[in-house]
């Protein structure tokens, strides 16, 4: 499957992903990312002290590279829910 089918939606993706293909003659034409998606945050911005004023986030990686803001509470190794439409945090998965 081509890279560049996907655009900027390339950082959503992961192995084993689901995704709903649409192909003709063998090439895909088009795809459906899935709603939300559990990703693996691999790093976080450092949280400056005292900083707690009108629901503060930082930026926070995900294991596939991408950067999203993410509440302060969340640290390296959490799972995180991502609405993918929005490219936005929902909320902390327990494991």
């Amino acid at each position: 499957m081509r890279r560049d089918v996907f655009g900027d939606d390339i950082q959503y993706l992961k192995e084993n992903m689901d995704l709903k293909l649409n192909s003709f003659r063998g090439e895909i034409i088009d795809y459906e990312l899935p709603k939300t998606e559990e990703y693996k945050v691999v790093e976080v911005e450092l949280a400056v002290a005292g900083d707690r004023a009108n629901n503060p986030t930082k930026r926070i990686t995900l294991e596939t590279g991408m950067e999203i803001q993410a509440p302060m509470f969340i640290n390296a190794g959490d799972t995180v829910k991502v609405n993918l439409e929005e490219g936005s945090y929902v909320t902390r998965v327990n494991n």
